[in-house]
Order: structure tokens, then sequence, then C-alpha cells
């Protein structure tokens, strides 16, 4: 599947020509030991072609965001209560586009101090997932899993095994990259 969307990305023609602006927030954040973790969500179910999937707090970029940087900010507040004032430093990372959805997302990483709980906006986010960095950095989460593609047969995908969880698709593809600027910079 990587395949497929770096040949897309290779080929811009073949890109949706009105794709939908997004972008999500990779918050980084310590808890009372110290220990630093990262923050995943599981979106709500529904027909949506990311329903019940994995994913960083993001959405979609609206007409009075200011910019992508700032439609993060604002989304990981209105899902999980992120406060923006409490971004020290944010960084952008590859944009990817997404073609069941055709969105090109724009990531951030960030660095939040986390003083409150998070404050779930019940309607898009069933729960959060507490992602402790030391895991995150360790080889042993990367593995691979069949998974029925909307109007495609089942492939077998790369992803992370996160606890019980499987992070796949876009998702993972943004947490390779933040592994590979993690792993880097330890």
């Amino acid at each position: 599947m990587w395949a497929q969307r770096e040949k897309l990305l290779k080929n811009p023609g073949k890109l949706s020509e009105n794709p939908k602006k997004a972008a999500v927030l990779a918050a980084f954040y310590p808890d009372l030991n110290e220990e630093t973790y990262l923050l995943l969500i599981k979106r709500q179910g529904g027909n949506g072609v990311h329903a019940h999937q994995i994913a960083l707090p993001g959405g979609k970029h609206e007409s009075y965001d200011l910019d992508l940087k700032e439609t993060a900010l604002r989304e990981a507040y209105e899902e999980v209560g992120i406060l923006p004032a409490q971004i020290s430093y944010v960084r952008a990372l590859s944009s990817l586009y997404i073609p069941p959805s055709n969105f090109i997302v724009q990531p951030f990483m960030a660095l939040y101090d986390k003083q409150l709980p998070f404050v779930l906006a019940a309607s898009e986010v069933h729960y959060v997932i507490e992602v402790p960095l030391s895991v995150l950095v360790r080889e042993d989460i990367v593995t691979s899993q069949w998974v029925q593609l909307s109007q495609s047969a089942k492939v077998k995908v790369p992803g992370f095994a996160i606890g019980d969880e499987w992070v796949w698709g876009a998702t993972a593809m943004m947490l390779s990259e933040i592994r590979a600027i993690l792993n880097d910079a330890l």
C-alpha cells in the first residue's frame, strides 16, 4: 500500500484536482513521573472512511483558520482538550495525501505541557491511547497485518502493534517519520 501512495505522490497528475486540507497534531507530553508520551486517539464509529481507526488528533482546515498549524491546534483542542497555550514547540512533518478521503494532511509534532486530563469530544473520539516514548521507538512494534480495504481485496500492510491496538495507513506513515526523527535524536 505504501508503494501505491508513493507512486501517486511521484505522479501528481493522478492526485485529485481539489483535495481537501487537514492537519493533525502529534503531541508529546510528560506524565507525573516525567516519562514522555505521545497521544493517539481511537475515532468513533460510523460510516466514514476513517471510522474506528487509530489516529492523531486533528481534522479539516476551516476558512477561519490562519494556517494548517492553527488547524492542528484547534482540532486537538476540540477533540481532546489540548490547550494551545501549553504548546511550547511545533514542527511540521511531511504532508501526506490520503486517497480514500481525498485529503492532504499536514502533521505537526508538538511539545505539550499537560497539566489537565484530556477532555474528549464524545462525537469524534472513542478513547485516547497514551503511548510511552520508550514503546514508540522499539523495533518490535513494527509489524504487518492483513487489512480489508474499501473496494479492494485484503492487502497485507505495514503498521505498528501498540498495546492491543493496530496502527496502520496514514497514521502509521506519520509515526514512521516521527520514529525516524526520534531515533536520529536519541
